[in-house]
């Protein structure tokens, strides 16, 4: 029997290990060339790692959560399986979806056949928006349940595995989009029982292990501190406005985050401490000559931070569309390492979802985050009556080692002057 050793490879941008998230694969299932088989959560992204060869899975040689070492061996092939085995079915990505025409009477041959000889997956795979974990998923999928298809009873709506467990006895798991009960007919909860747990413990891996990681330190090494003000944006409400009927011609959206990276990139042409980093290992102050803009954008897989390379050079067209991309990336989790690498300074659009201010963690090695909130309307005396004035609150949260309170000051006074009048952004980019 021939067989062949899948290693993990070199990633590059100095990576030399990663976090095993997920198996594509299991003993026994038949592997093309090129298929992705296992997804790895390395420093700044999750990757799928594609086996270079084909064979029949003999051996995995790590489970879920360890930590593997470059070059070490992910599992084992019998190549000569690869010859007489059925074509594999594709290994899920993590954006793929459930096939939108599949039929109800197709799903009782496919699960018959153990879900592994069909082009068509049933049960579905679990959407990229669906609350769950790793051993949630894994149970859905082998009690042959369509994850997607549950209201999650768990905190913030998670599916849990009693949710799954019921769905699969034919009760307890509510269908999304049913109808609720009206309150007067809720049943009173019952006291659990005594003997089982009130807790659902959840392995702390993948990304939201490396986000809480980057936090920790970031907040462990970095003195912080945030200023917050206010400005009044009804001129940039406006040529917001006049922009997005131009950009649909292109089938380009464009949001506020463009203008205010513009702004962002104007104010620290002044006050270039703010577009820099910290060596800490070489006591250095590293002043950047280029403007790498990151942008915080919230996914069902935590939180990524996409850069918009030498956002200078382009413009609020070409920005909105490199940043609807990026997002779209990051939403189904196929950023690439080179799209989150590079930033010299990052925004974090708060606003998009809720908040009038809050206090974000910078971005280590920066020492600037700039947080922008939602729009909100006032009324303003013009010295003769009320009228209706729009405002979005910004603050800036600073690295207290190299920017000082005034100078932070000073930096959010240049900003908002460009905010509340955009023609300036005009000038600045001429």
């Amino acid at each position: 029997m021939a067989t062949q050793n899948v290693k993990l490879p070199d990633v590059g941008e100095g990576v030399t290990e990663g976090e095993l998230v997920r198996w594509l694969v299991k003993i026994g299932d038949s592997v093309k060339a090129d298929q992705p088989v296992v997804e790895l959560m390395t420093d700044k992204a999750t990757v799928e790692v594609p086996s270079p060869f084909a064979g029949l899975v003999k051996e995995l040689k790590y489970k879920e959560g360890d930590v593997v070492p470059i070059e070490s061996v992910l599992l084992v092939l019998d190549s000569d399986g690869a010859k007489s085995a059925a074509p594999a079915t594709a290994a899920p990505t993590m954006s793929a979806a459930p096939t939108a025409a599949k039929a109800p009477a197709k799903a009782a041959p496919i699960m018959s056949a153990n879900c592994g000889t069909g082009a068509d997956f049933y049960p579905p795979v679990a959407g990229s928006n669906v609350l769950a974990t790793p051993a949630t998923r894994r149970l859905a999928r082998e009690t042959g349940v369509d994850i997607n298809g549950l209201q999650g009873s768990g905190l913030a709506g998670r599916v849990t595995q009693e949710d799954v467990q019921k769905a699969k006895g034919g009760g307890g798991g509510v269908p999304a989009g049913q109808a609720r009960l009206p309150m007067k007919d809720i049943p009173r909860p019952s006291v659990p029982n005594q003997g089982g747990s009130m807790e659902e413990r959840v392995p702390l891996r993948g990304i939201r292990k490396k986000i809480a990681e980057n936090m920790q330190m970031a907040k462990h090494i970095i003195p912080h501190f945030t200023l917050m003000e206010e400005a009044r944006v009804d001129q940039l409400v406006l040529m917001r406005t006049q922009a997005k009927e131009h950009a649909e011609k292109y089938g380009v959206k464009v949001t506020y985050l463009p203008f205010i990276m513009k702004a962002l990139i104007a104010t620290c042409r002044e006050f270039p401490m703010f577009n820099a980093s910290m060596d800490d290992a070489a006591a250095e102050i590293v002043y950047k000559k280029f403007f790498n803009i990151g942008f915080a954008a919230d996914t069902p897989n935590g939180l990524m931070v996409p850069v918009i390379k030498n956002a200078d050079f382009k413009t609020v067209l070409q920005m909105s569309q490199e940043i609807g991309q990026l997002a779209g990336k990051a939403r189904e989790g196929k950023l690439a390492l080179d799209d989150m690498k590079g930033a010299s300074i990052t925004v974090t659009n708060i606003g998009s979802v809720a908040g009038l201010y809050a206090t974000p963690i910078i971005n280590h090695p920066e020492v600037a985050i700039l947080g922008m909130y939602k729009i909100m309307d006032k009324p303003v005396w013009n010295g003769k009556e009320f009228v209706r004035g729009q405002f979005m609150n910004f603050t800036i949260t600073c690295d207290h080692r190299l920017i000082d309170g005034a100078v932070a000051a000073n930096f959010m006074k240049a900003f908002v002057a460009r905010i509340e009048n955009p023609s300036q952004l005009i000038l600045d980019m001429i």
